[in-house]
């Protein structure tokens, strides 16, 4: 069995559940660390599926791997392998293959309710949380517009653009499902001047710091669940 393909592309951005669900699928996975400086590989063909994580940076930066995990994005499409993506990783995919990725009117940073679809496809891909409210993590500036034919299966408030399958077999999340209590308590060490500034600047995108850290055990356990249906039936498309 071909191995699932991770491209990491910060060390925040690290795969979180990502990894114990698709070892609980039964896919090995080969991490491509390129925070590490790891070459973007040259063929889709090789992996069952490709998986790409976020980062803080832009699709329309100017950083050679961008435009060849666009490029590899594109032959895993050509081949019908899927691809998923988590936050930047979904707007790489999006621009990818004919969506576009632009500054959002605000960042959303914290703890955030996604609205889930209650159509056939969400239901497909959700299982028994479509037509639920789902919380999830969020730590983004930039939003997609997904491609033609995109399926959305979730919404929320302050980025309606947040969850969509493309040609039933594309995941595209903007939101940040996969996150770990330790992966949140790193994003704040890092990066939580930007959330207290948003915060007091009154951005209502953005939890404060306190509520940020409540519930994290509870709160990624809910997450993990949530992923983990996702990722259940995306590997179906996997060869």
């Amino acid at each position: 069995m071909k191995r699932i393909a991770i491209f990491q592309h910060t060390e925040v951005g690290a795969p979180g559940t990502v990894l114990p669900i698709l070892d609980s699928l039964g896919y090995d996975v080969r991490l491509v660390r390129i925070v590490d400086g790891e070459p973007v590989p040259s063929r889709a063909s090789d992996f069952a599926g490709l998986v790409f994580l976020g980062g803080y940076m832009s699709v329309h930066d100017d950083l050679p791997w961008i435009a060849r995990e666009m490029a590899l994005i594109r032959d895993a499409d050509a081949l019908g392998l899927p691809v998923a993506g988590h936050c930047l990783g979904s707007q790489l995919v999006a621009a990818a293959l004919g969506g576009r990725v632009h500054r959002h009117t605000r960042p959303e940073i914290g703890w955030n309710e996604l609205h889930t679809g209650d159509d056939p496809v969400s239901r497909d891909w959700w299982g028994s949380h479509a037509g639920s409210i789902v919380t999830t993590f969020q730590w983004h500036g930039d939003a997609f517009v997904p491609p033609a034919g995109a399926k959305q299966i979730a919404r929320a408030a302050h980025c309606e653009n947040q969850a969509f399958i493309l040609n039933d077999r594309h995941l595209l999340l903007q939101s940040h499902l996969e996150m770990t209590p330790a992966l949140i308590e790193l994003s704040l060490e890092r990066n939580g001047a930007q959330l207290l500034r948003e915060y007091a600047a009154g951005n209502p995108a953005v939890t404060s710091m306190e509520e940020t850290l409540r519930f994290l055990p509870e709160r990624t356990a809910d997450m993990t669940r949530h992923l983990g249906r996702l990722y259940s039936r995306w590997i179906e498309r996997c060869k």
